[in-house]
């Protein structure tokens, strides 16, 4: 099993992505610099966090430009698994694989604490090791996680599954006290309809093992890896 892990200038979680799919999973990671145009030959490919091209204009706009996003957009519609974390979350939106925009925090801050995140779909790539309702304690680090959609495609996606995650309290409640950025609907990651890219705020890679203060993040990995192998 091996897992490709976009480069563009300005990433700054490429290393802890490696570390995690290495070294905790033990599986074969490389890194793809974002002037690469093939991602053949992986099983998953990950957008990683930071700051790509510094954010300017805004963020992910000008990656979504990247000679590999033609690459990455063709293997996500055909199937392929695309993770987009934090930035990469970013940019999978302003390249239109997924819906919706990010607008700044609500609060102007640059937010980076621990958050809870409530399992809303279990039926998916990236949580099929879950429970339905399973609250995760996985970090944010993030001024523009603000996560926006038209009404309308906002009733699609929760019709149609795609909310993967929602911001909530310790035992699962979800409400705005919980909500660290003004997302919509305290969203914190969605999938395409198929479900097969997911782009999610909140950083898994950084609570992946027991040093990190934390495990719940490995829970993601963990289900891409069993959902790839129950389906070889």
């Amino acid at each position: 099993m091996k897992f490709g892990i976009v480069v563009f200038p300005g990433s700054n979680c490429d290393a802890d992505v490696k570390h995690v799919v290495e070294r905790v999973l033990g599986f074969k990671a490389d890194y793809l610099w974002h002037k690469d145009k093939s991602v053949k030959g992986y099983d998953c490919i990950i957008l990683p966090g930071g700051f790509s091209y510094g954010d300017y204009l805004r963020e992910g706009a000008i990656a979504r430009f990247s000679p590999i996003m033609e690459a990455v957009t063709d293997y996500a519609l055909k199937g392929g698994l695309v993770l987009g974390i934090c930035n990469g979350f970013q940019i999978l939106l302003e390249a239109g694989l997924l819906s919706g925009a990010m607008r700044k925090n609500d609060s102007l801050q640059f937010r980076c604490h621990d958050t809870y995140l409530r399992v809303e779909n279990e039926k998916t790539p990236y949580t099929c090791l879950c429970s339905p309702g399973e609250v995760l304690k996985i970090p944010i680090a993030h001024a523009a996680g603000n996560y926006y959609v038209d009404e309308n495609t906002l009733k699609e996606l929760e019709e149609s599954g795609q909310v993967i995650f929602r911001y909530c309290g310790p035992t699962g409640e979800v409400t705005p006290q919980y909500n660290p950025n003004g997302s919509l609907n305290n969203i914190a990651g969605i999938t395409n309809r198929d479900g097969n890219i997911l782009g999610m705020m909140p950083h898994p890679e950084r609570c992946a093992e027991e040093i990190m203060s934390g495990v719940d993040g490995r829970k993601i990995f963990e289900s891409i890896v069993f959902w790839l192998k129950e389906r070889c």
